[in-house]
């Protein structure tokens, strides 16, 4: 694929995503480098049709093809939550240390053998001409209550992973990346494009 847009202004994400696509794509921008591109408002109830609407605006603005993501925790006995709210489960601005807060508060009567949740991540890519294409991951653990480990970012020092009987953040990097929600959609959207070549 010669041009890729991403629907992100996050730069840590846009450095990941370039090495996660190396080899398949030529160039690779994201909306930052698009001057006067709007806001687009989240407010679709599920991950798919957050990304869904990032992609679309990316495209439509751009003319080119766009990825976007939308990724976050959900917790079974929480009926899902937080969700697509996930980066602002305790409020509009809040932090990690105040949505950690939340989300234990929110299990503390809940009996760790129903404490299961997953991480997840969508990706939807859509192309001027039409295309829409959706790959997601998973990664299924649970939620402990006390923090462990000082890796990775979010909910991670909470959730215990299925299989290691760590914390996302007790993992190395390269472990983290083998296994996570994104790293699983991201393997699935490259088997795509190279079936485009």
């Amino acid at each position: 694929m010669k041009r890729l847009v991403l629907a992100t202004r996050n730069r840590g994400k846009i450095i990941e995503i370039n090495s996660l696509l190396s080899g398949l794509v030529d160039q690779i921008s994201s909306i930052t480098d698009f001057t006067d591109f709007p806001e687009t408002v989240e407010d679709g109830a599920t991950f798919e049709e957050n990304a869904l609407k990032k992609a679309r605006e990316a495209s439509r603005f751009t003319a080119l093809p766009a990825l976007a993501d939308d990724s976050g925790l959900v917790v079974d006995a929480l009926n899902g939550r937080p969700g697509v709210f996930s980066a602002r489960y305790a409020g509009e601005g809040a932090g990690d240390a105040a949505n950690n807060a939340r989300l234990v508060e929110e299990c503390l009567n809940i009996p760790d053998e129903r404490r299961q949740a997953a991480f997840v991540c969508v990706l939807a890519f859509v192309t001027p001409e039409g295309v829409e294409k959706l790959f997601s991951g998973r990664v299924a653990g649970r939620i402990i209550s006390e923090p462990r480990g000082n890796g990775g970012f979010g909910y991670d020092p909470f959730f215990l992973v299925d299989g290691f009987d760590r914390s996302m953040a007790e993992l190395s990097l390269a472990e983290k990346n083998s296994i996570s929600h994104r790293a699983e959609a991201f393997r699935k959207f490259r088997k795509y494009l190279e079936t485009m070549k």
